[in-house]
């Protein structure tokens, strides 16, 4: 039996292999932090710093500052308070970048 098939695969499954595959990231979970974000985060923040990835349990988050970056630093707990919902695939740490 070969494991090629003549039916399409839609395209949202192949993209989340191939993501999962070149950068072990799982994009059904970091659509759900998105969703989450605006409820376990300050209103001020979520509108500025944005859930990039999830690697190894890890959120990237991207910030626009320095200061953004310390605030989101000193929120770490209670954002991942927040996200434990997502039990087994909430993140466990959080890492800021700055983007321009």
């Amino acid at each position: 039996m070969s494991r090629f098939s003549d039916q399409p695969e839609a395209l949202s499954d192949l993209l989340r292999t191939m993501a999962k595959r070149v950068k072990k990231v799982d994009l059904t979970v970091i659509e759900e932090i998105r969703q989450l974000w605006t409820q376990v985060v300050d209103p001020a923040l979520a509108g500025v710093c944005h859930p990039e990835f999830v690697r190894n349990r890890v959120l990237v988050v991207s910030v626009p500052s320095g200061a953004f970056a310390q605030q989101i630093t000193l929120d770490q707990e209670s954002i991942l308070h927040g996200l434990a919902s997502l039990n087994e695939r909430a993140p466990t740490s959080i890492k800021t970048v700055q983007k321009a």
